[in-house]
């Protein structure tokens, strides 16, 4: 196979994960006789330095002209002002936009060597293997009107969360197929009670449940989803939310895991790439963590095992997706771990190892 895949390191220690994962899949290709024609572009806060621009004119054309985008981090103090007319993350959301990437996938299944790392009890942890599908391209981050005005002699904000029945329903329908391939359990996540918005999605996902009777499908409030993720997270497989309340749930759900650097995540939409699978935006949820940028401890678990979320979806390589898993997995099981999860590997180290693991466990071709 011959894929063109477009890197955008960003900010903080993302330039730092991403070379991690570029030698990840350069291994991959290495072993399986792969090309993988990798070019790297700005976005976000380097983009703003650089250009002026979060999103620049050739990025998003590289994105949009490539089989699949990795994507590091966006942001950091320097352009933390919220009165800033151009900020980093409005780079991420223009992608998201333009490549209309309307669901994002972040799986969350807590190591067996790692669960004394997550805050909670580990009997609770053991039979954790969840998803959430977060709607990525509606609600309140894309709703208008959005604006600040004057009002009675103070400032009002207003935002705006809005959702159309199709946008309900193609991304309804992405998660009840997902939780057939899993434990066929599908829970959606609202605020009914209280939204317009809500009402209309709990509407449209009752409706579709009756195309698919294998699947059992569970309704819950946002806070009530909040307190059971931490209180009996086993139950769930697939998790359905909108753009915010997933944006909230999965690093909610990142202290599962032990640290948030552990997971990956995968955004798909309706654009086929050149072998008719989704073009996906793959990313850790990380953010660019400016605290540690440049000193080497980054873990790149998340970036990687996001970087095999990209093999089997967007490229169709399930073989090569699970070599890198499992590299992975044995990594872990070892001892080996950033200072995130009490070890003392540094990133590129890290790395080191998981490359040794992918090394004996593809089998060369």
């Amino acid at each position: 196979m011959k894929a063109e895949i477009t890197l955008l390191p960003g900010d903080g220690i993302g330039p730092e994960v991403l070379t991690a994962s570029r030698y990840v899949l350069e291994a991959v290709a290495s072993k399986y006789g792969h090309t993988f024609e990798m070019q790297e572009f700005l976005i976000g806060g380097c983009a703003i330095d650089a250009q002026g621009t979060a999103l620049p004119d050739d990025s998003l054309t590289a994105c949009l002209g490539s089989d699949a985008v990795m994507l590091g981090a966006v942001g950091g103090p320097k352009w933390d002002d919220p009165q800033a007319e151009v900020r980093p993350e409005q780079g991420l959301l223009g992608l998201r936009k333009e490549m209309r990437l309307f669901a994002n996938l972040r799986p969350v299944n807590p190591h067996p060597a790692l669960l004394d790392a997550s805050p909670l009890r580990p009997e609770l942890l053991r039979d954790v293997d969840l998803i959430v599908v977060r709607e990525l391209t509606g609600g309140i981050y894309f709703g208008e009107p959005r604006h600040r005005v004057e009002l009675n002699g103070e400032q009002q904000a207003v935002d705006t969360m809005t959702y159309t029945e199709s946008e309900v329903r193609r991304v309804a329908h992405l998660a009840f197929e997902l939780a057939r391939q899993r434990k066929s359990k599908l829970t959606s996540v609202d605020k009914a009670n209280v939204l317009e918005s809500s009402r209309l999605w709990r509407q449209i996902v009752t409706s579709i449940a009756s195309e698919y009777p294998d699947v059992q499908l569970e309704l819950l409030l946002i806070d009530a989803a909040a307190m059971h993720l931490l209180t009996r997270p086993g139950d769930f497989d697939v998790i359905l939310t909108a753009n915010l309340f997933g944006d909230i749930l999965t690093d909610e759900a990142s202290v599962l895991s032990g640290s948030m650097g552990n997971l990956a995540s995968a955004s798909i939409g309706a654009i086929k790439n050149r072998f008719d699978l989704p073009r996906g935006l793959y990313e850790p949820i990380h953010g660019s963590a400016p605290d540690i940028a440049g000193k080497g401890i980054a873990n790149p678990i998340g970036m990687i095992m996001s970087a095999a979320m990209m093999l089997r979806h967007s490229l169709g390589l399930e073989a090569e997706a699970e070599a890198v898993e499992e590299a992975v997995n044995k990594t872990i099981t070892n001892g080996e771990r950033t200072p995130d999860l009490g070890g003392t590997h540094s990133t590129g180290s890290l790395t080191e190892k998981i490359l040794e693991g992918i090394a004996a466990a593809i089998p060369a071709q």
